[in-house]
């Protein structure tokens, strides 16, 4: 049909943006192996981190470059004032890669490394590594230290967002950003 987003592949299920998710039943169930993944093209960056202050959010800022600098400003634009009920903070340096909503912190870079679990050959190569589908955007799934990181997969631009366990069901963030990931990270080939 015209317009609508294209169908989820086997291995994720679509999220409703509408309701919010139960902590309980959403984030298990949305939780699938991943059997194929993308052979995105890696932007080779270096993260460094930002210093807000002693309290302030500290995101890791990538530095993309050529198209890919051009998809992460194009999505920087694009992104909304509130994730999941929280405010936008200001970051410094200013950049366009990074963004920032609440304290503690949910973060998103832009133009970040390949994941370790999605690169044949590395130590963490995982081919069957979990990923949620959310608004037509797929997510690989790595639990951390306080909480939860989640990596596009399949898009010309790797974006990463963290989000704290203060912020649970964790993927909540999601259905507020995957929005304008999809709008302005274009889909990789196949």
């Amino acid at each position: 049909m015209p317009g609508r987003a294209p169908v989820a592949p086997p291995y994720a299920r679509s999220v409703d943006a509408s309701p919010r998710l139960s902590p309980w039943t959403v984030l298990p169930s949305l939780v699938r192996p991943v059997i194929t993944l993308s052979a995105a093209t890696a932007v080779c960056i270096t993260a460094t981190g930002c210093s807000l202050g002693d309290d302030a959010p500290r995101p890791p800022v990538p530095s993309p470059t050529g198209s890919a600098a051009a998809v992460c400003r194009t999505l920087h634009d694009a992104l909304p004032e509130r994730v999941d009920g929280q405010s936008r903070v200001a970051i410094e340096p200013e950049t366009r890669y990074a963004a920032v909503w609440g304290d503690p912190g949910i973060e998103l870079g832009c133009g970040v490394p390949r994941p370790e679990v999605l690169t044949p050959g590395s130590e963490h190569y995982n081919p069957t590594a979990e990923a949620v589908e959310v608004n037509g955007v797929s997510w690989l799934v790595e639990e951390t230290d306080g909480g939860y990181r989640f990596t596009t997969t399949g898009r010309e631009v790797f974006v990463r967002v963290t989000v704290p366990d203060a912020y649970a069901p964790e993927v909540n963030p999601l259905t507020d950003l995957s929005d304008a990931v999809r709008a302005a990270v274009p889909v990789e080939p196949l």
